[in-house]
């Protein structure tokens, strides 16, 4: 690695909409550089996880070391492919500290989409160089001028700076590598400055521990050295740096200006710290400045389906959120579930995709209950202003075919099935893109539910009080639906404050004893019950089985 002087270094990353060819680009790079050899099955070759290459979705951002012979020199060529989804922007803001420069990739058919605008603010307001790719370019409809023009009108980038390529067949990909070394400045380092490096991600493996992505901003590190966590003020040595070529490739040492990875002991999730500054022991130096917080948009609660996994669970959930940690956990538990915990995500897309590698990585089966948001509530006031339940706040053409509108929503409005909705509803087209906007009044209300005039703790929610009747009517079928009949009549009823605004009635249980039978079917019966009263929790006088509020709790999205 000492053969790259830092001027022959370029850290970029490749940033784009979903679907619009970002993983496709990374595949021909990859190629080109001889980094891979080119075959038919390069297909999605940095999405390394399962739930990525069946969802045919980035989540996580992958880090490649691309070697590049260009007019006699050598070049190291350092690519981080990211996500397009909204609700994973974290992994494209924590990816952007370890890069001078992006690939903004554009679909030549689409053109520009949220995304696309979300992603160049991050790399503009991180004064990051842009170069534009127009992709697709191959498609029937791709119509690359309109694309140039949008996004000169847009992002005001000259469109004789746009690259147009097919990723796909490889059509003028060789140009964007030319681009990456004229137009992205090398890494602004130190070499003989003592050790700073940068945690930008990371992830554990259970033989050697935490396996830490770095950026080096100043210094050297090797094997052996003793290294320090600013952030727990551990020292650990150095067992192994490498690069990923795509995959792991151990190198002697690193240097200032180059990513890459680091092993050094850390046993316990707690001890790597996402944003952590790591410098030579003896050799303090001033942290970096590290990530901004993700602030997370949807909770949901989290439980084992069986209390004897609860370690097992916790485990997974502590080994999964080193490597995402945009997810935030807390404790709590459920007289209904059990202990567990409720947890913060970016999206119900990346509620989703944790849940599924929850399973598909550490063979974890959970319960998710239904998705929440955050409220303030303001106390003994009287005068609440009107919550309206949108307000346009800009509406920008940006060509004859495509219009970009700003609205300020309830965020309890687009969690659950907006962003399917407008994609049903537009066919596909419209692309969509939020960021937290704050709080504000709004007209809401605790609705209870009852059994027989007592309240169901773990059913308790906050909603608008124009939807509270259709929102109690629906959960009081459900859960209609989902209790036993027991010996009585049981009355389930939603309520705000003491006026009920929903009800449903489950009818009595013949009880068969009173009317004879066959001794051997009560004697089936009594066992049973029996082997359930272990289950069952009293909510007044009605005898509920445990698992009875799972369908009523369970996240539609999970389904």
């Amino acid at each position: 690695m000492s053969r790259f002087p830092v001027e022959n270094i370029r850290n970029f990353s490749i940033v784009a909409h979903v679907d619009h060819g970002k993983s496709t680009l990374a595949d021909r790079l990859l190629e080109l550089t001889g980094t891979i050899d080119k075959t038919k099955n390069n297909k999605q070759v940095l999405d390394k996880l399962q739930v990525e290459r069946e969802r045919g979705i980035t989540v996580k951002a992958q880090t490649a070391s691309l070697f590049y012979n260009c007019e006699g020199k050598q070049y190291l060529l350092n690519l981080i492919d990211t996500p397009g989804h909204v609700d994973f922007s974290y992994e494209v803001s924590r990816s952007l500290s370890a890069c001078q420069g992006v690939l903004l990739v554009v679909d030549a058919n689409e053109g520009i989409q949220a995304q696309t605008v979300a992603n160049f603010f991050l790399a503009f307001e991180a004064q990051l160089s842009v170069i534009p790719v127009i992709n697709k370019i191959d498609l029937k409809n791709a119509d690359p001028e309109r694309v140039e023009n949008q996004i000169e009108k847009v992002f005001d980038i000259p469109s004789d700076e746009c690259i147009k390529i097919s990723a796909k067949l490889g059509t003028n990909v060789e140009s964007v590598l030319q681009a990456v070394i004229e137009r992205i400045p090398p890494p602004k380092v130190h070499r003989k400055n003592p050790l700073r490096a940068l945690v930008f991600d990371s992830t554990f493996d259970q033989y050697r521990g935490v396996i830490a992505n770095v950026a080096l901003f100043d210094g050297v590190v090797s094997k052996g050295d003793k290294i320090v966590s600013a952030h727990t003020q551990k020292t650990y040595e150095v067992n192994e740096v490498g690069v990923l070529n795509p995959n792991e490739q151990p190198t002697h040492k690193l240097y200032a200006g180059q990513v890459g990875y680091l092993i050094a002991g850390m046993k316990n999730v707690i001890e790597a710290q996402i944003g952590d500054t790591l410098y030579l022991h003896k050799q303090p130096v001033e942290p970096l400045p590290g990530f901004k917080s993700a602030k997370p948009m949807v909770f949901a609660g989290m439980y084992p389906v069986d209390q004897s996994e609860y370690n097992n669970l916790k485990s997974a959930i502590e080994k999964l959120t080193l490597n995402d940690s945009s997810v935030t956990v807390h404790r709590d538990s459920s007289l209904a579930l059990g202990a567990g915990w409720r947890l913060g995500f970016l999206g119900l897309l990346h509620m989703e995709v944790f849940n599924q590698r929850l399973e598909q990585e550490y063979n974890a089966s959970v319960i998710l209950t239904t998705p929440t948001v955050p409220y303030k509530a303001v106390l003994s006031s009287s005068k609440l202003i009107k919550a309206r339940r949108a307000v346009q706040k800009n509406m920008i053409f940006i060509d004859q075919n495509r219009v970009m509108l700003k609205y300020l929503f309830p965020l309890n409005e687009i969690v659950v099935d907006f962003y399917d909705s407008l994609k049903s509803l537009s066919s596909g087209y419209a692309s969509f893109d939020y960021e937290d906007a704050g709080y504000q009044t709004a007209e809401l209300v605790k609705m209870d539910i009852l059994l027989n005039g007592n309240t169901v703790e773990e059913l308790v929610t906050v909603v608008h009080k124009d939807k509270a009747h259709s929102i109690g009517k629906a959960i009081c079928e459900r859960l209609k639906d989902s209790l036993p009949r027991q010996l009585f009549e049981i009355a389930i009823q939603a309520a705000i404050g003491s006026k009920i605004i929903a009800r449903e009635t489950l009818p009595i249980f013949k009880n068969i004893f009173q009317y004879g039978g066959d001794i051997t079917r009560k004697m089936k019966l009594l066992k049973r019950q029996a082997e359930g009263k272990k289950k069952l929790r009293k909510i007044g006088n009605v005898e509920v089985p445990k698992d009875a509020f799972i369908k009523v709790l369970k996240t539609r999205s999970s389904k």
